[in-house]
């Protein structure tokens, strides 16, 4: 039986009495959860949802995103967490080219969401015509069981929308069998057990939150305890009251905790470790978080939404004796870096690094022509360069190309183009990172713009603002009468991002 819902069941059965999530004041057990559970995939069916759907989920950090989770795969079906940074014509393309069936969000969403063709609309926290809601859905089924589904390896657990490096966002199948040997191998990796405890102030949404190592610490009978939303000071006050063993801390997010006064005065012993990842740390940095954590093993780590995350991580003995180092991959996962003809290079040698193991994905969904080009003969092409040491450890020395990470998100330079181009005075466009004192990075545009349109950054920015998530519009546009590029004519962007050094 490869269905995730499952653990819930297990998990009610031998400790129904164990707190298994909670937020804020909230907690629920074992039982309650599969209770919870069981009532929600209960009315869910009787809406017609079944195996193989796919519901949506716009939700910051709730239990009842989680409670989601579990019933509809307990019903077969799969759901898709939407980034709820983006616009609504992005959330109106993936809803679109993932053939959504239902939705549920909450009132903040509401108005704005483009439900149709949607069969169900589902709101949490109030009643609003129209919509159908949670917590009646939940409370009209309480005391319902429903058998779990005996979904195959290879079934469909999410559908989950990555920026890569195209102009739309690529939808990643991640099956039940991808989530098995993910969890497997982060259980393995971190000891996990029911004494340890997540706290979780990453977006369910992206694998961070959900899977560092969130869902890999409930298969394992622990527990997780949600941040609606980070916050440096909040998450700070909750190690301290909630005793967590463990958190998944983007970039962003560790650099605003360093920055709070009397950090190093703060009770985070319960602490054993906390993964990191996203860009290259220098020892001066590792070396603040070991004194702001001293209990914390800081597990630098490499890892994409293609493979559900958490695929190398440093091991505490070489934190600083490796420092740039994501380390070694986890049980089960193979690691080659490959020159362009796809031939291993040797050892230290920079190439492109290729994975391969039952915890990466399959293909693209609907995208033939993408899947083609990432998975050549059993591997999956990341697009990023690195290189692996004598002892076997990973550097990333470069990230996919073009790509910009501004606070642990992903943002495709071609998704910002595509916007820039759209605007009829704009010639020619190229986005680059440009470097950003708390977001690590974020959009910057060159434009050559139609001759004697007199067009400005402030037009063609509000332009970007009605098209894109507000993380995505360029920070500064500046007006170039050319971009630089290769005799094929090539945008030489590289030339782009030296005119910011």
């Amino acid at each position: 039986m490869y269905n995730f819902a499952g653990v819930v069941e297990h998990n009610a059965a031998h400790h129904p009495d164990q707190v298994v999530l909670s937020q804020g004041e909230r907690r629920l057990t074992g039982h309650e959860l599969d209770e919870r559970v069981n009532a929600l995939a209960a009315g869910l069916r009787d809406l017609g949802v079944g195996p193989g759907d796919i519901v949506a989920l716009l939700l910051y950090n709730h239990l009842e995103f989680l409670e989601a989770v579990f019933a509809l795969n307990r019903l077969g079906a799969a759901f898709l967490p939407l980034n709820y940074r983006l616009s609504p014509v992005e959330w109106e393309f993936i809803l679109g080219h993932a053939s959504v069936v239902a939705i549920l969000t909450e009132p903040e969403f509401a108005d704005a969401l483009p439900t149709q063709g949607l069969k169900h609309r589902i709101l949490l926290g109030e009643r609003k015509p129209g919509w159908q809601s949670y917590d009646d859905l939940v409370t009209a089924h309480h005391g319902d069981r429903v058998p779990l589904a005996d979904v195959g390896a290879h079934d469909l657990q999410r559908l989950m929308y990555t920026s890569g490096t195209t102009s739309r966002p690529k939808g990643v199948p991640i099956t039940h069998h991808n989530l098995l040997f993910k969890n497997l191998a982060h259980i393995v990796e971190f000891g996990l057990g029911r004494d340890d405890r997540t706290l979780v102030c990453g977006p369910l949404y992206h694998v961070g939150g959900l899977d560092l190592p969130g869902l890999g610490t409930l298969h394992a009978g622990g527990s997780l305890h949600l941040v609606r939303k980070f916050d440096a000071a909040e998450v700070v006050d909750l190690i301290e009251r909630e005793r967590p063993t463990n958190i998944w801390l983007a970039p962003s997010m560790m650099n605003a905790i360093l920055q709070l006064p009397g950090l190093r005065e703060r009770d985070t012993s319960s602490l054993r470790f906390i993964i990191g990842g996203g860009e290259k740390m220098p020892v001066p940095l590792v070396q603040r978080i070991q004194e702001a954590f001293p209990t914390a093993w800081f597990a630098d780590a490499y890892g994409l939404t293609e493979t559900v995350a958490g695929d190398t991580f440093n091991d505490a003995d070489h934190v600083l004796r490796k420092v740039g180092s994501v380390g070694r991959p986890v049980q089960h996962l193979r690691v080659r870096i490959v020159d362009e003809h796809d031939a291993e290079v040797p050892t230290g040698q920079l190439g492109e690094i290729t994975l391969a193991g039952p915890k990466v994905f399959s293909g693209y969904w609907r995208d033939e022509e993408a899947t083609t080009k990432a998975i050549r003969d059993g591997w999956f092409h990341t697009g990023d360069v690195g290189r692996l040491d004598e002892d076997g450890y990973l550097y990333v020395e470069d990230r996919k190309k073009d790509m910009i990470v501004s606070g642990g998100e992903n943002i495709a330079t071609p998704e910002v183009e595509r916007v820039l181009y759209e605007h009829p005075d704009v010639v020619e466009a190229a986005v680059v990172g440009l470097p950003h004192e708390r977001w690590g990075e974020v959009p910057q545009a060159f434009v050559v713009a139609r001759p004697g349109s007199g067009l400005d950054a402030v037009t063609l920015v509000a332009h970007c603002r009605e098209r894109l998530a507000k993380f995505k519009v360029p920070a500064e546009i500046r007006f170039v009468d050319e971009l630089p590029r290769t005799p094929s004519g090539k945008v030489l962007k590289r030339d782009l991002r030296t005119a910011n050094a």
